[in-house]
C-alpha cells in the first residue's frame, strides 16, 4: 500500500497519523492511503466530481473533433 501524509485539499502534511482521517483508494501493493487533516477536508475530496464524470459526452466530442482534424497524430 502507498501512503500519502498530503492533505489533498490543503495541501498540508498531515503528522498526526493515529488521529487523522484517512481512506483507502483501490486494492492491494498498489491501493493509496490518503490522509486528511480533517472530516470535513475527507468529505471535500469525497465530494470531488473527477475529470469528465459529469459529461462524458462533452468529452466525447472533444475526441470526435480531433480525430476529424487532418492534423491528428502530428507531433511535429
Amino acid at each position: 500500500m502507498i501512503t500519502t501524509t498530503l492533505d489533498p485539499i490543503s495541501l498540508n502534511d498531515v503528522t498526526d497519523t493515529r488521529n487523522a482521517p484517512y481512506l483507502v483508494e483501490g486494492e492491494g501493493e498498489n491501493a493509496l492511503k490518503i490522509y486528511f487533516e480533517s472530516e470535513e477536508n475527507k468529505l471535500e475530496y469525497i465530494n470531488t466530481p473527477t475529470h469528465g464524470s459529469d459529461d462524458m459526452s462533452g468529452l466525447k466530442n472533444i475526441y470526435d473533433e480531433m480525430a476529424d482534424n487532418p492534423n491528428t497524430g502530428s507531433i511535429n
